[in-house]
């Protein structure tokens, strides 16, 4: 299995592996963990929108407002991105029309793979059991990253993701640099994620904001069983 890790959306057209893949996005801090609690308070499905332009045609449809900008709740709409605050929500049922600074613009960015899947430390474990069940496939894993530039949460994440898949008895090839970087943050972070990530541009941004919450529960693994997958213009997700 060939993996590559792409550190920034704007980085993606110039990627290694092109065709006959599957795709991993990933925002840690915070729109694919909370795209995991949103499914896991019930949702039914989520668009993602690159655009809030879009917002008020989707809550003509019915759809539930979900967006973000700058790590805040948009205006008018009923979520953001906050994970803690849809874990406290009963979604069942609903359809969200999801917009994020960062996050959302990946996932559409990544979508002409062969099939697309999020990616978060809480879903984490059965992403690697999901990538792993789809045989050799190559991996491309698109790290959403600040407004283009890198980031160190979703770098680790990558890392850590493909250390899950090494340890399933995978022979791994990592394809270029930001792989094999990836993997090293990870093994220096691994032992305090939380502490490690402290450093982090974002971190900091989101503490100031107050959510500390938000930033214990993206960084911890195991929390959620699902692994939301984009499908003919929507995130769904099935235990």
């Amino acid at each position: 299995m060939r993996i590559e890790v792409v550190l920034s959306p704007t980085l993606y057209e110039g990627r290694n592996i092109k065709v006959n893949h599957y795709a991993v996005a990933v925002d840690v801090l915070r729109a694919t963990s909370a795209v995991c609690a949103a499914f896991a308070a019930g949702a039914e499905e989520i668009v993602p929108l690159d655009s809030i332009e879009q917002l008020p045609l989707y809550r003509r449809m019915g759809y539930t407002l979900a967006a973000e900008r700058n790590g805040e709740k948009l205006h008018g709409a009923t979520c953001g991105n906050s994970p803690t605050e849809y874990m406290t929500m009963d979604l069942s049922g609903q359809k969200l029309a999801y917009s994020t600074t960062n996050g959302t613009v990946s996932i559409l960015r990544a979508a002409d793979s062969d099939r697309l899947f999020v990616g978060s430390f809480p879903n984490i474990d059965a992403l690697a059991s999901q990538l792993v069940a789809g045989g050799e496939r190559d991996i491309v894993v698109l790290c959403s990253g600040w407004k283009g530039d890198p980031s160190l949460e979703d770098t680790v994440f990558a890392g850590a993701l493909i250390d899950r898949i090494g340890r399933k008895g995978v022979e791994l090839q990592l394809v270029n640099d930001a792989a094999m970087m990836a993997l090293a943050l990870w093994n220096d972070a691994k032992s305090d994620l939380y502490s490690y990530c402290l450093k982090a541009t974002h971190v900091q941004r989101l503490l100031r904001l107050g959510c500390e919450d938000d930033i214990r529960w993206s960084l911890t693994s195991g929390l959620c069983r699902l692994v939301p997958e984009y499908v003919n213009g929507k995130l769904i997700a099935k235990p």
